[in-house]
């Protein structure tokens, strides 16, 4: 009777936990952007809170009361604030006043990049021929025929009336004055009161936040927020402070090159770099264009655009990995999508917010557990731990990538440790899904065929030389490196199968057989691996020992005492007199161990420890075996 698919229960909870999850962003998504009068106000508080808080520290340290110290820096702060906007505006209404003057010379080098490109070419005799052609028919006369006086144009001019409205009174002008300041001065009014409350109540805030995210364990909630608090404090006044030098070297070198309102464009660089890939591009549009419209030739442009590129590459090429590190923290896609999100719900002023809000975020679920998956989501490190990885594509047998990342390791690491800290820690994964039945007949497949060809990719692979320490080498002859002195391997197990590894039980024993015996001739010994079916009853009396002086059984699943045994005294029924050393690649208590007795030697640990034991037990094999590589 054919066996019964499998049906697998889906719990009735789980869509309805994931619509509950869906409508209680939306919910918030939808606070956010009905909120955002007071939101934003609220969001520029805490990234400016960040800014000003180490000043505030610094004052309290030099025993100045904390009112005094956050209305000071308050004071100073948001008067700088004040002095570059004036700037601004005094900027951009002179260079309005100036627009027109420029209007003539930004037209004839239009006309002129024109002429060099379309000239007296087929494509402008086509255009010429299009437009002929549109006006004749358009033309009222057609064949010649004369146009009716009734669909002639009137020469009769129209009497022209001009309406005049009363002149506005003083308070009607002054509520027009008044109108437009409104929304700009009370969104500031609200952003300097609660940077004042934020400052003053910075530990009471701190403390409720704990109440509501890690009340549980107090002293590492603590000790993370507080961390998280200096870490982006530290980013947020590093990255004002780099941005505000490139704009100041963007507006000097604007200056020197001529063209018009350069602090302007100093000014609007240091902002708009606040927002990724693309700010220091829209930064340069409008100065480009400006030394277009006023520079007689083209050298003005030219110095410009030399001016904007030198300077984005050497800041976020070589300047800001040296200031505070080659990332912030976000992935390049997180960045992208933060940008657009923040953007479609605040407008400009998210875009520019929108970095450091989603650093924020990220910081926030790397050290709160309820809030991890912001990390996962949003954060640059790997979703996947590199033994989970390798495992994954263990079983989407996909030996490609699982080589790729191999061999990221080894340009800096050696064979063996990569196989102990990755691809063994992968197998341990495999085999605790085994002794779960999470992974069938057909998954083991996957993975012991990723790893024989993983392991038949790496056969070549040559690590870099073990040499001796500089403090080992003394005078002038010993300044080469010289190769660290390896175990010495008999002669006579040097022929192939002078060692066997023959798998315990299964095809993850198998993988783990196939790894070691590779592992063993890397060290100069003849090593070779078994199928998972060695030891069955068809084939364990058909073994070919002759030439094998030490077998090695290798177990990759948690394994007993007696299933060791009784594979064993299969062995020995074959041969009673070769050594056998049993390999468990789990560790006994969480720890590498040894035990010995009368019949065999078993081992626990990785891959550096079964091969260090082989070697060890190759000089107390008798001489009489392994004749055949004498």
């Amino acid at each position: 009777m054919a066996d019964k698919p499998d049906i697998i229960h889906i719990s009735p909870r789980v869509p309805a936990q994931a619509l509950l999850t869906c409508a209680f962003a939306a919910l918030i998504i939808a606070g956010l952007y009905v909120g955002r009068e007071v939101l934003v106000p609220v969001a520029l508080a805490i990234l400016l809170s960040f800014v000003l808080s180490p000043f505030v520290t610094r004052l309290q340290s030099w025993r100045v009361p904390r009112v005094v110290s956050v209305l000071l820096v308050v004071v100073v702060g948001f008067s700088i604030i004040f002095a570059l906007g004036g700037l601004m505006v005094t900027q951009a209404s002179h260079l309005a006043g100036d627009l027109p003057s420029y209007q003539e010379t930004l037209s004839t080098k239009i006309q002129n990049l024109r002429g060099v490109t379309a000239g007296s070419g087929t494509l402008e005799r086509a255009s010429k021929v299009l437009k002929d052609l549109d006006k004749q028919l358009q033309s009222p006369s057609i064949s010649g025929q004369p146009v009716p006086r009734s669909l002639e144009p009137s020469t009769d001019h129209p009497i022209p009336v001009e309406v005049k409205q009363p002149d506005p009174g003083a308070l009607t002008t002054l509520a027009a004055i008044i109108e437009p300041l409104i929304q700009p001065t009370t969104t500031t009014a609200i952003v300097i009161i609660f940077v004042i409350f934020i400052l003053l109540q910075r530990q009471d805030l701190r403390n409720r936040f704990i109440r509501l995210v890690g009340a549980h364990d107090l002293q590492r909630t603590t000790a993370a927020l507080d961390d998280a608090g200096q870490r982006l404090s530290s980013l947020f006044l590093t990255q004002i402070i780099f941005n505000a030098l490139f704009g100041l070297v963007i507006g000097i070198g604007l200056q020197l090159i001529g063209v018009p309102s350069a602090p302007l464009w100093g000014l609007i660089a240091m902002i708009l770099r606040f927002v990724p890939y693309v700010g220091a591009l829209l930064s340069a549009v409008f100065p480009i264009v400006l030394a277009a419209a006023v520079g007689p030739g083209w050298a003005m442009v030219v110095w410009t655009v030399a001016l904007y590129a030198v300077l984005e590459l050497l800041a976020g090429q070589v300047l800001e990995p040296l200031v505070y590190g080659h990332s912030s923290g976000l992935s390049p896609v997180a960045i992208v999508l933060s940008a657009s999100f923040w953007t479609w719900l605040w407008g400009p002023v998210g875009l520019v917010v929108a970095t450091p809000l989603t650093i924020c975020l990220v910081v926030l679920g790397r050290h709160v557990d309820r809030l991890q998956f912001l990390d996962i989501m949003l954060g640059d490190q790997p979703a996947l731990t590199p033994d989970q990885m390798i495992y994954q594509r263990m079983l989407a047998a996909d030996p490609i990538e699982a080589s790729d990342q191999a061999r990221d390791f080894l340009k800096d690491g050696k064979l063996v440790d990569y196989y102990d800290t990755i691809l063994l820690e992968g197998l341990r994964l495999a085999a605790s899904d085994s002794q779960k039945g999470r992974l069938d007949a057909e998954g083991m497949d996957r993975v012991l065929a990723t790893v024989t060809e993983l392991v038949d990719d790496l056969e070549a692979h040559e690590d870099a030389a073990d040499v001796e320490p500089e403090s080992d080498r003394t005078g002038p002859g010993d300044a080469a490196p010289k190769p660290v002195a390896q175990a010495v391997v008999p002669d006579r197990f040097h022929a192939p199968r002078s060692v066997l590894c023959i798998p315990g039980s299964d095809k993850l024993d198998e993988a783990i057989a196939i790894v070691l015996a590779q592992v063993l001739r890397r060290r100069g010994v003849g090593a070779a691996a078994e199928t998972a079916d060695a030891l069955s009853i068809s084939r364990v009396f058909g073994l070919d020992l002759d030439a094998v002086g030490l077998i090695a059984l290798c177990y990759m699943n948690p394994t007993s005492n007696a299933r060791m045994q009784y594979a064993l005294r299969r062995l020995q029924r074959k041969n009673r007199n070769i050594p056998v050393v049993a390999l468990s690649f789990q560790p006994e208590n969480g720890k590498d161990s040894e035990s010995t007795n009368a019949s065999s030697r078993t081992v626990h640990g990785n891959l550096s420890v079964a091969a260090s034991t082989v070697l060890s037990m190759l000089d107390e094999v008798p001489s009489e075996y392994c004749r055949e590589a004498g």
